[in-house]
């Protein structure tokens, strides 16, 4: 399954204009030659654009902050959640960091609903960061509003949900709204140029990938007695696979969505294998090793876990016919021998390589940069396809070590799976904890449900 023309041709919508240096590495060949990138550091100015930031914890008060620093003549002027110490905390920083321009009380939605009256405000671009189950749904009703949106990873935790993001993006490119998505290695410099030169031949027919990310425990809240079922599970969102979609979907995919990216497909099947051994909380497993199968009998190897005490290991590697990438700026042939390797220019000191080949660029910011960039030269950029694509690929990973069966894409794009209660109410839930057994009738069941 091949990426979208859009994917695959215009990655470099979002990069345009600033310095890269390139340190090229002869290796006795006739040097290749690659189309040449350039980067924005910052969005150009323009008339005042107004956020709604949905969903207050950490991660979206910290985008909210670099949605803030994209550019000039910016504003979060209203907030959503569903817990008012969340919004309050959120609020505080953000207010601090607009200096005078205070988000006014009445444009603080709290509640299950309130994402809807922030869409319905006069908000220019909504910013998601719910637990990535709610996200389908809020990105629909943005898209509905003609809201440009970014949205954090992974854009969904079930089959359903990832294709009514597919069906947004659609209507997005129809209304010319712009998408960011949270895989923040696409906005990353040396990924880009990385990408590029993969792309333009540099390591060959692409053949075999490997995605890691293994590293220790992750955080997690223990029940207090007086909060509801639902109230626990939503605050320890990150280990319930029907709020996350497991560790596969909800942090791996960044890996992942790397390998798909620079193969230039999408996994044909899976299948896998994985466990629960030490996680305190929530119903899903510590880790995962998936493999996937591309229709052109490509293979992708992926690993992740979340167990303290082990090593560690965050990363990407990509074989071709010709040499292999890290995908992170590194290109070697076949023996071995390091052919290319990228640094870039301080933009404090024009021209001057970097030690190290490290970006100077925050790709966090980089991301929101590029999105308003997009808006303010009337240029869409829209990547929810792709990060769809790329998060069903773990869904299908995750499904595969749950039940111990081959999953095949197909199997994805023709399911009714749903995870999650029927409504959203701050009360008893008719959810039960089920940790999947491969091979039993009650992966099976929980895999479903």
């Amino acid at each position: 399954m091949k990426e979208s023309d859009f994917s695959r041709r215009d990655f470099i919508g979002a990069a345009t204009v600033a310095g890269a240096g390139l340190l090229m590495v002869s290796c006795g060949k006739k040097e290749k030659t690659y189309p040449a990138l350039t980067h924005v550091d910052k969005a150009p100015d323009g008339p005042l654009l107004k956020a709604g930031l949905i969903g207050c914890g950490g991660r979206g008060t910290s985008a909210a902050q670099q949605f803030l620093k994209a550019g000039n003549n910016l504003q979060i002027v209203a907030l959503a959640d569903v817990f008012p110490d969340f919004l309050a905390k959120a609020k505080a920083a953000i207010d601090r960091r607009q200096e005078g321009k205070p988000i006014e009380e009445s444009r603080c939605y709290v509640g299950f609903d309130g994402y809807k009256k922030l869409i319905e405000s006069d908000v220019d671009v909504v910013l998601l960061a719910t637990p990535p189950h709610f996200r389908p749904a809020q990105l629909e009703a943005a898209v509905d509003a003609k809201k440009h949106v970014f949205m954090e990873k992974p854009v969904g935790v079930d089959p359903v949900g990832i294709k009514s993001v597919l069906a947004s993006a659609e209507k997005a490119k129809a209304y010319n709204l712009s998408i960011v998505t949270g895989t923040q290695r696409r906005h990353q410099r040396q990924y880009l140029e990385n990408y590029n030169r993969v792309a333009n031949g540099a390591i060959g027919k692409p053949v075999a990938a490997r995605a890691a990310w293994l590293q220790g425990q992750l955080w997690f809240k223990p029940r207090r007695k007086e909060w509801t079922d639902m109230e626990a599970m939503l605050r320890d969102w990150v280990n319930w696979s029907w709020l996350s979609g497991d560790h596969i979907v909800e942090q791996h995919v960044h890996n992942i969505d790397v390998c798909n990216w620079f193969m230039g497909a999408f996994p044909a099947k899976a299948v896998g294998a994985g466990a629960r051994m030490r996680r305190q909380t929530g119903d899903q497993y510590d880790f995962f090793t998936i493999d996937y199968a591309y229709e052109n009998g490509a293979h992708m190897t992926s690993i992740c876990r979340q167990i303290d005490g082990c090593k560690n290991d965050i990363s990407e590697m990509v074989w071709g016919t010709e040499g292999y990438t890290n995908c992170a700026g590194k290109i070697w042939d076949l023996e071995g021998k390091l052919v290319w390797e990228y640094q870039e220019a301080s933009s404090e000191e024009p021209g001057k390589m970097m030690e190290g080949g490290k970006s100077n660029v925050n790709p966090y910011e980089q991301e929101h940069v590029d999105l308003v960039n997009a808006i303010r030269t009337n240029k869409p950029f829209n990547e929810a396809e792709s990060t769809a694509k790329s998060t069903l690929t773990a869904v299908m990973g995750r499904l595969a070590a749950y039940t111990g069966k081959e999953i095949t894409w197909e199997q994805m794009m023709s399911s009714d799976m749903q995870l999650g209660p029927k409504e959203y109410v701050m009360g008893k839930m008719d959810m039960q904890a089920v940790v999947p057994v491969p091979g039993t009738q009650k992966a099976a069941q929980a895999a479903k449900e």
